[in-house]
């Protein structure tokens, strides 16, 4: 079965005023490969200024939040906009800007599990040229993107055999990149509805992300939001409209700006 074409999200901006029309209105955002390019190696995915900009004029009128598979700390080190709240480690780690109150950290007595499995990961991994271990207080992610071909079977046997080791933890799959993470029932789609039952209950929800763990949250927000999926092409997504890349994100956001209410209430 072939991907269902998505209409764009900047074709569907007059639909999207008509639906905010006297509504509040909450963004989600995910990171790498929606407000920066995908890259080659993690720590090289830097946010440009024009797109931080676009980002201080948007929480200036609703709550905006930064959903990443990333350490928390590390994205919002890597963004730079106090104002927004921070999603980390695929919805684990949560805080909202200072004085808000806004925090929650999710199966924190799993880091003993990860620390182990990260010593194990690492030293399986050692020989396989390319491949790269990110360790996050509540993830451990195993990339592939520079690993050959051939070798990539590998690198999934090792993830798997880590899991198998440590059954406390499960795995998941992104772009290029395994992931073990606790083995509870939490995703990025759990922590959108969490954030959003405090932060904005009424609010139509808008979530752009670009990867598989993305998918969670399209699928909350089933019913009481839209989805926009970010250079999703052959395979299936839950998101209702589509942009092709960080470029498009940035010029959707700019022009999302003026639909949302001016001097909206701010978090903090």
């Amino acid at each position: 079965m072939s991907p269902r074409p998505l209409p764009s999200a900047l074709d569907e901006l007059d639909a999207l005023a008509e639906r905010i029309a006297g509504r509040r209105a909450m963004v989600f955002l995910d990171y790498d490969g929606t407000l920066t390019p995908i890259v080659r190696r993690p720590e090289d995915a830097a946010m440009s200024e024009d797109m931080r900009g676009v980002l201080r004029d948007l929480v200036a009128r609703v709550p905006v939040a930064v959903v990443s598979g990333r350490d928390r700390a590390t994205v919002e080190e890597l963004v730079g906009v106090p104002e927004l709240i921070y999603v980390g480690s695929h919805g684990f780690d949560v805080a909202g800007p200072p004085g808000s109150g806004l925090h929650l950290e999710v199966a924190s007595e799993y880091v003993p599990d990860l620390d182990a499995a990260e010593t194990a990961l690492r030293a399986r991994l050692a020989g396989i040229r390319g491949a790269l271990v990110e360790r996050k207080r509540l993830t451990l992610a195993a990339h592939y993107r520079l690993v050959a071909g051939v070798h990539r079977a590998k690198v999934a046997d090792a993830v798997e055999a880590v899991r198998t080791a440590y059954p406390r933890l499960r795995r998941d799959r992104g772009k290029a990149v395994f992931e073990l993470r606790p083995d509870v029932e939490w995703d990025k789609g759990h922590a959108v509805r969490w954030v959003l039952e405090r932060v904005a209950p009424d609010a139509m929800a808008l979530y752009i992300g670009d990867d598989l763990t993305d998918e969670t949250a399209f699928a909350a927000l089933r019913g009481r939001g839209i989805g926009v999926a970010v250079g999703v092409s052959g395979r299936e997504t839950l998101a209702d409209m589509a942009l092709r890349d960080p470029d498009e994100v940035r010029s959707f956001l700019h022009r999302l700006t003026s639909l949302v209410g001016e001097g909206a209430q701010r978090l903090a």
